[in-house]
């Protein structure tokens, strides 16, 4: 995998990265790696393709309430 070094960040910004680790459960260079996987996903404009492309695919469609079949699956 491939490694990156980031310089000359702010004293603030690194304390806040390690509490936000800390919050949860996870060590400062996961935290970085989780922040910027997500970072780096899809655009704005991308993700509305997407969306777009799902919403004509499901056009018309109809669904039931999973609720209500998870309450009379419980029933029984």
């Amino acid at each position: 995998m491939a490694q990156l070094l980031v310089r000359d960040l702010d004293e603030k910004t690194v304390k806040r990265l390690k509490a936000l680790a800390r919050r949860h459960g996870r060590s400062l260079q996961g935290q970085v790696k989780l922040l910027l996987e997500e970072a780096a996903m899809l655009s704005i404009g991308e993700a509305m393709a997407v969306v777009e492309k799902w919403q004509r695919r499901l056009a018309g469609s109809r669904f039931v309430d999973s609720a209500k079949l998870v309450r009379e699956d419980r029933r029984r």
